[in-house]
């Protein structure tokens, strides 16, 4: 595989390794762009590969890609993406619109971890020993339809990364608690940074009796973590930051909240993907930046400010995104509207749409 010195149309980062037929099949996929036009939307999350993220029409975090699927008047929209980011295009489409994605097996580890089932016998744990009338739902964005639903029937709303601190005030200045889920990584560090004291906060094991919790902690918890994390995230440690201190002790470091506490107090910086790219924008020339996040962001910001150092705290790569490539991105565009369709039944995209339009509404 060797480094295209050129640069092809879409965008694609000089000195990107792109193999041969790569390259073909995004020449194709442009065309296929071009004979759609208006009609077509791409939509490329930051963790995509560079190829991936090149012929996208946006690229973006969860947050910022969904108010362009409210706001596209495109025909067909594609995600790529995750599943969950996929079915919440479909929720907020228009009647005209479909939304597909390239692999249907692009799914999360983390938004595994709250099943819907699960999370309805939780919430009917907690109504035996608090008042849920006065418990607010909170839904990361990494999760299912259905949690989203739920959510938006009981008063709730969704967050993603980037606004997850506007959503926690929300949700305390309409409720004595929060339901969180399901990353307790990111819930504990946005409760950290609206200066929460760890007894305001509890984990909620899914596997134990009420969560793993004694009733008076959960009647004096301000906020309820559902124990999930991100894979990707949770590879970066301590020792990662120690060691990046000693070797690039100009360095600074910024890295994703969904990595734990420990690791968030030692960083420089802490913020959603979108966060993390503008860091780097902004960053001055000669600067060197270690980031603790998903490896294929990590290098295209490498490629595309070659006058700073871009550095990877570790290695850590999302396999799920890791599965939209370029074959399976043209197999989609020569079948719009056809293949690899997200349907959310009708009952919960009008409830996960009001978790949606909620969370689409919240000021920063």
């Amino acid at each position: 595989m060797k480094a295209h010195r050129g640069r092809l149309p879409g965008g694609f980062p000089e000195g990107w390794p792109l193999p041969p037929e790569d390259e073909e099949l995004l020449e194709a996929i442009l065309a296929r762009k071009q004979a759609l036009r208006h009609e077509l939307v791409i939509l490329a999350h930051h963790y995509q590969r560079p190829e991936i993220v090149g012929v996208g029409d946006y690229r973006g975090d969860s947050f910022d890609l969904s108010r362009k699927a409210a706001a596209t008047k495109a025909r067909h929209i594609v995600f790529c993406g995750v599943h969950f980011m996929a079915e919440s295009a479909a929720i907020l489409a228009q009647p005209h619109q479909t939304v597909q994605i390239p692999d249907l097996h692009a799914g999360c580890l983390m938004a595994d971890m709250a099943a819907l089932e699960a999370v309805e016998t939780a919430w009917e744990e907690l109504a035996e020993v608090t008042s849920t009338a006065a418990l607010i739902p909170i839904v990361y964005m990494n999760s299912e339809a259905a949690l989203k639903a739920f959510c938006g029937s009981r008063g709730g709303l969704v967050c993603t990364s980037s606004n997850a601190l506007a959503a926690f005030r929300w949700g305390l200045s309409r409720g004595e608690k929060i339901f969180f889920f399901p990353d307790r990584h990111l819930g504990r560090n946005t409760a950290n940074r609206l200066g929460l004291a760890p007894a305001d906060h509890v984990v909620w094991d899914p596997e134990a009796p009420l969560g793993g919790n004694r009733p008076e902690d959960i009647r004096r918890a301000r906020l309820i973590l559902w124990d999930g994390h991100c894979h990707v995230h949770t590879r970066f440690q301590v020792d990662h930051i120690l060691a990046a201190r000693e070797a690039y002790p100009e360095a600074k470091i910024v890295v994703h909240p969904e990595c734990t506490a420990e690791v968030v107090a030692l960083a420089d910086a802490s913020g959603s993907t979108g966060f993390i790219v503008n860091y780097v924008k902004e960053a001055p020339p000669g600067a060197t930046i270690v980031i603790g996040t998903e490896i294929n962001l990590v290098h295209r910001l490498a490629l595309e400010y070659p006058d700073r150092r871009v550095l990877d705290l570790a290695y850590s790569l999302c396999p799920n995104m890791f599965k939209i490539s370029p074959a399976k991105l043209l197999a989609i565009l020569e079948h719009p509207g056809e293949h690899n369709v997200i349907a959310v039944p009708g009952e919960v995209q009008e409830n996960a749409r009001l978790a949606l339009d909620r969370m689409l509404a919240l000021r920063p």
